[in-house]
């Protein structure tokens, strides 16, 4: 999966599909969460830095990780001298950073992670006292979304939100709340995808 991601990383922004993704996520995101200039923000599954730049201007430091070197050479290209988001490349799952953060967003990445649980029990040790969460995702699907990949890497065809909600609050979460984010649609079909918010 890494490698595929590597090989595609020059071409990922190109395209209106992700843009728009990543436009609607930030959109609802900061319609539901206040993003303050004192926070440091840690940006899962970052890729090339479509979410991360968008927040970046709003919050005091984003940190970007991700498990694919070419995506993060990507994201690195991006910063500027007044505007720069960090890189990690780095399995926090297996390897947890050092420091914590006062909110994890992430779009479109957790369907490429096979233990949901530890996931959420990752993020909510890598967050300070009442931090936050912020992740997008497909609503469930049939696995024609990623049929063009052969679905490379997907360990979720999308997730029943019920069963996600009931995770996110066995990992310490609460709060947890579902939004409509965006819907990707294409020839084979309607793909809504949705943001679920959370508390430490």
């Amino acid at each position: 999966m890494t490698q595929r991601f590597d090989n595609v990383a020059q071409e990922w922004d190109s395209g209106d599909t992700r843009q728009n993704i990543a436009s609607a996520v930030f959109k609802t995101l900061t319609s539901r969460i206040a993003l303050l200039n004192t926070m440091k923000i840690l940006d899962f599954g970052a890729g090339t830095g479509l979410l991360s730049f968008k927040i970046a201007p709003m919050v005091r430091s984003v940190t970007g990780v991700d498990l694919s070197s070419g995506m993060l050479e990507q994201l690195e290209s991006k910063n500027t001298s007044s505007l720069q988001v960090a890189t990690i490349l780095q399995d926090i799952m297996d390897k947890p950073l050092e420091q914590k953060f006062n909110g994890i967003v992430s779009s479109m990445a957790m369907h490429h992670v096979a233990d949901t649980a530890g996931l959420f029990e990752t993020f909510y040790a890598h967050l300070e006292r009442d931090g936050f969460i912020a992740i997008a995702d497909l609503e469930e699907e049939d696995g024609t979304f990623h049929a063009q990949h052969g679905n490379d890497g997907v360990h979720h065809f999308g997730f029943n939100t019920e069963r996600l909600r009931n995770t996110i609050e066995k990992a310490g979460f609460r709060n947890v709340r579902f939004h409509d984010a965006y819907s990707v649609n294409r020839e084979d079909g309607n793909y809504p995808i949705f943001l679920v918010t959370a508390v430490k």
